[in-house]
């Protein structure tokens, strides 16, 4: 590869694996060179020749106020095509079966929490369902945390008596 600003040195790491792993050797020209990254970047040969021929007519409506017109045009394709590629993943169609079935409520647990004291069914609610850390629970609770990892183990334990069937 060459050491110039205008090939691998400004492409992302995994871009810059594909790109060496198609095993594009430095006897490539520069302009061949930057289309084949820009293709090996978006992974479709329609978006990075569209973004190129944007950058082209931006270039050329630019006129001379360009210091370095083939670097901009460079990093004017990249940006493009990351933007219709950010565009067609946020439109993207969604599929005919898109309809989504809440699961059956899990009877057994929601038994098993009520059997709990308030305390120990809140923080274990807090905590793995709500996705709260230690320490937030006990702001939540209005405790310090280390009762929290107490009310934690003793829910934990006495739920998992209940589901088992033993009782408490």
């Amino acid at each position: 590869m060459t050491s110039s600003p205008y090939t691998i040195r400004l492409l992302p790491r995994p871009v810059e694996k594909r790109v060496q792993d198609a095993g594009v050797s430095s006897g490539v020209g520069e302009p061949d060179l930057e289309r084949l990254l820009l293709v090996a970047y978006t992974g479709d040969r329609d978006v990075a020749s569209d973004a190129m021929a944007e950058a082209f007519a931006q270039a050329l409506a630019r006129g001379d106020e360009l210091r370095s017109p083939r670097r901009w045009v460079w990093r004017a394709s990249f940006r493009i095509a990351a933007g219709e590629l950010k565009r067609r993943r946020r439109d993207r169609p969604m599929t005919e079966d898109s309809t989504y079935e809440m699961p059956e409520p899990p009877r057994d647990l929601i038994a098993a929490l009520s059997k709990l004291s308030p305390r120990q069914r809140g923080a274990l609610i807090l905590r793995h369902y709500a996705g709260y850390s230690t320490r937030e629970v006990a702001d939540i609770l209005g405790s310090s945390a280390a009762t929290v990892r107490v009310h934690l183990s003793q829910g934990r334990r006495r739920l998992g008596r209940f589901l088992e069937g033993e009782g408490a």
